[in-house]
């Protein structure tokens, strides 16, 4: 089981949480996070794609020992899909399990991740659950969360999201790195690459993002070019 940790208590703390994790976040996107969990709102976060929007909701699970309930979003999910199988006999096991493991009290981690892939119909849906927590089911009737989950909302911004689910959340811009905090993030996440490497890896990449592309590489693109490279023991650019 996780450690639990307890929910940081300032902007500073909740730096610290993202770092002990290794995502070097930039204070603005610490000061929302942090936001979110003290007030208990959704934390929506759009950006392009590769650029930590998923990997946040990741590091809370770890950092504060919740689970992490991963919705994936796609063009065609429904509410049946999304929130639940009549399986009496599953769901009894399931339950039985949570209770054993002693994770029940503690609030999950749910990521909805790419909304912007479903239909503009299920969003209406997660209004109920975004803001009253609850979900309707036919067969049982209303169900509602005794405590809060985490939510964190993400979109790559393909279609533009209703602003009455917007209204429901806290909304921040995930931006692509500068090039300081790309290099910090290259040499944590990628152990044993040069110095002269590194650097120039993201000043590649750096350039690559100022041309007009069809898509840009993100961050994940940056970090698993920079671990091949390491692994084919290159070192510098050519």
């Amino acid at each position: 089981m996780s450690k639990v940790s307890a929910i940081p208590s300032s902007v500073d703390a909740t730096l610290d949480l993202l770092t002990s994790r290794g995502y070097l976040s930039e204070r603005s996107l610490a000061t929302v996070v942090f936001l979110s969990l003290r007030m208990g709102r959704p934390l929506f976060l759009e950006g392009e794609a590769g650029v930590g929007k998923t990997e946040i909701a990741k590091v809370l699970s770890a950092a504060l020992g919740r689970k992490l309930i991963r919705l994936q979003c796609y063009e065609g999910l429904d509410v049946a899909s999304a929130v639940y199988e009549w399986n009496s006999a599953a769901q009894m096991i399931a339950i039985r399990l949570a209770e054993a493991s002693g994770v029940t009290d503690r609030p999950p981690v749910l990521l909805i991740d790419e909304l912007d892939r479903a239909d503009e119909a299920f969003e209406a849906y997660l209004l109920e659950i975004l803001s009253d927590f609850q979900v309707s089911i036919p067969e049982l009737g209303t169900v509602k969360a005794p405590q809060p989950p985490i939510v964190i909302v993400t979109s790559n911004r393909t279609r533009e999201i209703h602003d009455a689910l917007k209204r429901r959340c806290l909304y921040h811009w995930v931006d692509y790195p500068s090039a300081e905090r790309e290099l910090a993030i290259v040499k944590s996440r990628v152990p044993g690459i040069g110095a002269k490497l590194s650097q120039q890896v993201v000043g590649f990449v750096q350039a690559l993002r100022e041309q007009d592309l069809f898509k840009v590489p993100g961050v994940a693109e940056t970090i698993d070019w920079a671990t091949a490279l390491t692994e084919l023991d290159a070192k510098s650019l050519s």
